[in-house]
């Protein structure tokens, strides 16, 4: 029984109603019939008045409207029957509370939950998704750059890794890059640049997590003209670990701080909103944010970006790059078959059995840079739709509670990706950047590479690949033992080899390099002894046995 006049009947006058058609089928039909037909009630439905509504004899289900495209839906999902989100979330919305989780955290974790506990696929299988074939590329963008948009805009570096993968203990953003300049340095004298450069004071801003803002704050304080406090960060949330055996919260009594994990970038939303940053920066005239992360040297302000993106009036825009080799197992863009929309496809979302077309660089041309531009009073608009949260896809990581034993609890850490909101605002769109605009430090291979002579430092702190290189880097292969920073400088004690002309090179084994080692094309260095060292010398398209 569906209502069309606007009005809301009460749950009293729903039932009476719906009693009344099953009276009906009892005299037409017979009482044995009449007790087994489903009678649906379609009126107003919200998260507010369906636990009223469910619990009248004769209302035995919903057809939901509206209320069916926000986050609550599985709200009202769990009034009307058994679920498993409403059997264990009482004891999260407890320990977050506890926390002092904020309320946007809460209701970004919850929504995340909800979407595990459902049981829903949250993999993006082939068949889901078509190629990008083209987008508008940064060449072809006519505009005249608008200088007076920077007194609105607000840039801001993701800066919450600690970089333990590289076998670092602090901010990632602290290690040296070049010339004696860690990430912070550069990320500085680039503001400092882009004032001077654009004769304006542009506001910069960092989202830290609880375990890199000391660090970070103490590093920057000589860098007056960034700010301090709330004006210059905000922290990100925190997540708690799901128990993988029965989705309850994981617990951990040998070091509770293991209970706990980054919920990915995607927080960056929940993060704004939640420290009350969004709100801050809306009420200071400022309406569009340049984000990037603090390892993207390349990512920096571009006044012609900046001029197109507020010109376009779309609500979010995506700084993307074209593939090759060396970015075949990162994310990248695609569209949507049933609505025509782009959305974002990172590995963990890809099924085993599309690994091979998810790696097909010719099929899926285009990737994320995690350099994005974002209407903020676009943001807000969404979180209001959405009772204050941006639902974003979900991805689940199998881990163990203590990441350092194995043989822990096997836990999952719900996470979310920032670059996947490109689905989450109508009209968002993405444009092909230079490569210029991208060079990341992710392992020390790239550290390796951005040492070498295949990078330049430019005039304005950025570090980007030399013309020679015409948009592709080096593809950098360094054996499992140089996957931390201190192994990786004892390899190159007198810096990185020149890698100008090289395609690719491959290190496997100990040893050293000489000074003066020159490496061109394709070469392999294979060591299976004890350390030796790489003598001084030109290589060439060559395996070479040390």
């Amino acid at each position: 029984w569906a209502i069309g006049t606007g009005k809301v009947a009460t749950p009293e006058q729903a039932e009476e109603t719906q009693a009344a058609i099953r009276a009906y089928l009892t005299s037409a039909v017979s009482a044995d019939v009449a007790s087994k037909v489903r009678i649906q009630y379609g009126g107003s439905v919200t998260p507010e008045n369906c636990k009223d509504l469910i619990s009248k004899p004769n209302i035995d289900g919903f057809l939901v409207g509206g209320a069916s495209l926000k986050p609550t839906f599985m709200d009202i999902i769990g009034a009307v029957g058994p679920s498993k989100l409403m059997e264990v979330w009482p004891a999260y919305q407890a320990k977050m509370e506890k926390e002092g989780c904020n309320e946007a955290a809460i209701a970004a974790f919850k929504y995340n939950l909800g979407v595990l506990a459902s049981g829903a696929d949250v993999m993006i299988p082939e068949s889901a998704i078509d190629p990008v074939e083209s987008l508008m590329d940064y060449e072809q963008i006519k505009v005249k750059p608008d200088s007076s948009l920077l007194k609105q805009t607000v840039v801001l570096k993701l800066n919450g890794g600690l970089g333990t993968g590289m076998g670092l203990d602090k901010a990632k953003s602290l290690l040296t890059v070049t010339e004696g300049n860690s990430f912070l340095d550069l990320i500085a004298k680039q503001v400092g640049s882009m004032n001077k450069q654009f004769k304006t004071k542009v506001k910069f801003m960092l989202m830290n997590s609880f375990a890199t803002s000391a660090d970070t704050l103490e590093a920057l304080s000589s860098y007056e003209e960034l700010g301090k406090g709330a004006d210059l960060e905000f922290v990100q949330n925190k997540a708690p670990k799901v128990t993988a055996s029965d989705l309850s919260p994981a617990t951990w009594e040998k070091e509770p701080g293991h209970e706990w994990c980054p919920p990915g970038h995607g927080d960056l939303y929940p993060a704004m909103l939640g420290s009350g940053t969004l709100d801050k920066l809306l009420k200071k005239g400022f309406k569009y944010m340049f984000v990037s992360n603090s390892d993207n040297l390349g990512a920096t302000m571009d006044l012609k970006i900046l001029t197109y993106f507020a010109n376009s009036g779309a609500p979010f825009m995506m700084e993307a790059a074209e593939r090759t080799a060396a970015d075949s197992k990162g994310g990248h863009l695609a569209k949507d078959k049933a609505t025509g929309n782009l959305l974002l496809r990172e590995s963990a979302q890809c099924p085993k059995e599309d690994e091979k077309a998810f790696q097909d660089t010719e099929r899926y041309k285009f990737f994320n840079t995690n350099n994005l531009w974002v209407d903020l009073q676009a943001l807000q608009a969404e979180f209001k739709k959405n009772d204050g949260l941006l639902p974003l896809p979900v991805m689940k990581n199998n881990k163990t509670v203590d990441p350092r034993d194995k043989g822990s609890t096997p836990v999952l850490q719900l996470e979310t990706a920032m670059g996947a909101a490109i689905q989450c605002f109508e009209g968002s769109t993405a444009l092909v950047v230079p490569r210029s605009r991208f060079a990341p430090v992710k392992t020390t291979g790239d550290l390796f590479a951005l040492r070498s002579d295949a990078y330049t430092l430019t005039e304005d702190f950025r570090i980007t690949l030399k013309e020679e290189r015409k948009n592709v880097p080096p593809t950098i292969k360094l054996d499992d033992m140089y996957k931390f920073v201190d192994a990786m400088e004892k390899l190159i004690p007198n810096g990185p080899p020149s890698l100008i002309d090289c395609k690719k090179v491959v290190v496997e084994g100990d040893m050293t390099f000489a000074k003066g080692v020159i490496v061109k094309g394709e070469v392999t260095f294979k060591n299976s002894g004890a350390s030796k060292e790489v003598a001084a010398g030109t290589y060439e398209d060559k395996t070479v046995e040390l």
